[in-house]
């Protein structure tokens, strides 16, 4: 899952940066974003286009009918609000293939995955309004187990809102049987992981983090996490079909969407999966209709109907900018991904299981905001993906950036490795990323044996190139230097950063 918003005034102040800056690779601070020399191509936007919101839902209907066909969806449900309304609240194909079963939308359960962290930080940030938490305070004066020193600093409150606890991440924590489940709690006590580098000094993605967050509601609160959720977030915004407790039992159990997988190329129905290993990271379940109203609440400044979950200016902090990897690049917001710094500004979060896929989006200046949630095979999550970038593209179009030459470029080619992954395993070099110069002003990068070409839009700065017509949105990269090594960034990866591992 910050602001550099675009006007003509700062775009003059980029034409000059990019006459005076030479094309080096040079140490960034951490954190710090500098003025970007080309931004894509986006008109101004201070308001939604009727037309093209009209027209959505029947976009969308086109695109889900193909991917049910092509894309091995098996069931998906997709919820559009704006200014204050529900605008459309939609399920496609089947809950249950077996039986027929079509999603309904106000009643079929997805996994959002790691959306539900979302929940979490608006847990958290409840608890910084109600005093019991400062976001300078180390982590370890809430919680009843140490998170050890090693040599670094304490990792404060503000460090798990911007992923940036300098820890490694965890896995193996989705299990197919409800006896393997225990609390959280336990689970996370037992598997502390490692610490890689000083906190605050480069995100990366953390879902311990955010286990942590919960664990403190949790302990400040005194309130278990599902519950506490349940009494102050889910009750107030009647949001009635959401849980982060597991298993499910009684009418949500019969209402939770199958997962499947594709053998042959048919759909073979697999039994449930849970998280509650990593709750407040991601077990949580709900459908189209709760989560179009936890949309709302947010684009309201956290109130729905007369309930209020969070004060307008903790809505706001959770929404603007914490820190960012890449000088250019999106970054994080506090606990949301920043999605798009303008025109207008897009937070949100995206969320894999095994068997679901989901995105939500939200335009805070604009009260408009997208939810999308799909099953079934390999192929649905990155039919999840192309339908987040087809709306976003459709509402909000943009342009190709302009291609730029200048001065020899001197970020190093050769290969990347995330640096989100578990350091207590040995790296998988499947998912490292190849990158090779193709000429003056382009490269290729490979990723898990699929080559794209990319071109220069301005020094170290590159844009993917695509058979997308205008609309986009178009992904960007950049290459840093850091006092630890040479970076590479993606503009769709906020959360996490590519650290130079060699020449090849």
């Amino acid at each position: 899952m910050s602001p550099k918003f675009t006007s003509a005034l700062s775009s003059l102040r980029n034409h000059v940066f990019l006459a005076v800056v030479p094309a080096l690779l040079l140490p960034v601070p951490a954190g710090a974003k500098v003025p970007m020399e080309e931004a894509p191509a986006i008109m101004a936007v201070d308001k939604i286009e009727r037309q093209r919101l009209e027209a959505l839902s029947s976009f969308i209907d086109r695109m889900v009918a193909d991917q049910l066909k092509n894309s091995e969806v098996a069931g998906a449900v997709v919820t559009v609000v704006h200014d204050g309304q529900t605008v459309s609240n939609k399920g496609y194909g089947f809950k249950n293939i077996e039986a027929q079963t079509p999603v309904d939308p106000n009643a079929t359960l997805f996994h959002p995955g790691s959306v539900s962290k979302l929940f979490t930080w608006v847990a958290l940030m409840q608890q910084i309004e109600a005093g019991t938490v400062d976001l300078d305070a180390d982590v370890n004066s809430y919680i009843d187990f140490e998170i050890p020193r090693n040599g670094f600093a304490p990792i404060k409150v503000r460090d798990l809102f911007s992923h940036r606890p300098g820890m490694s991440d965890i896995s193996d924590f989705i299990v197919y049987d409800a006896d393997q489940l225990m609390p959280y709690s336990e689970w996370m006590k037992a598997r502390v992981p490692r610490r890689v580098w000083a906190p605050g000094v480069e995100t990366a993605y953390s879902n311990f983090g955010a286990m942590l967050a919960g664990y403190i509601v949790e302990r400040v609160s005194g309130e278990p996490f599902d519950e506490y959720t349940a009494n102050h977030i889910f009750k107030p915004l009647g949001m009635t079909a959401t849980t982060f407790s597991e298993p499910l039992t009684g009418a949500m159990e019969e209402n939770m969407a199958t997962g499947y997988k594709v053998e042959d190329g048919q759909f073979v129905a697999k039994g449930p999966e849970y998280l509650g290993l990593v709750m407040p990271a991601g077990s949580s379940v709900s459908t189209g209709r709760d989560m179009a109203r936890f949309m709302l609440a947010m684009l309201n400044g956290g109130a729905l109907d007369g309930k209020r979950i969070l004060k307008p200016e903790s809505v706001r902090l959770l929404a603007s900018d914490s820190a960012a990897n890449a000088p250019r690049l999106e970054g994080m917001a506090h606990g949301f991904l920043v999605e798009r710094e303008a025109n207008p500004r897009l937070v949100g979060h995206a969320g894999n299981t095994v068997d679901f896929h989901s995105d939500l989006v939200i335009a805070p200046e604009l009260g408009f905001g997208y939810y999308i949630s799909m099953s079934g095979g390999e192929g649905s999550s990155e039919a999840r993906t192309v339908l987040t970038k087809a709306i976003t593209g459709y509402m909000f179009p943009q342009k190709p950036t302009a291609r730029w030459s200048g001065a020899t470029e001197t970020a190093p080619m050769g290969r990347y490795r995330s640096n989100r992954r578990d350091y207590g395993k040995v790296p998988n070099t499947d998912y490292d990323i190849m990158v090779t110069a193709k000429g003056p002003d382009s490269l290729e990068i490979l990723v898990e044996g699929e080559k794209a070409i990319w071109e220069r839009i301005g020094p170290h700065l590159y844009e993917k190139v695509t058979g997308v017509p205008d609309g986009g949105p178009y992904e960007r990269a950049e290459f840093y230097q850091t006092d630890r090594g040479a970076r590479l960034s993606f503009s769709f990866e906020p959360y996490t950063a590519y650290h130079f591992i060699g020449a090849e």
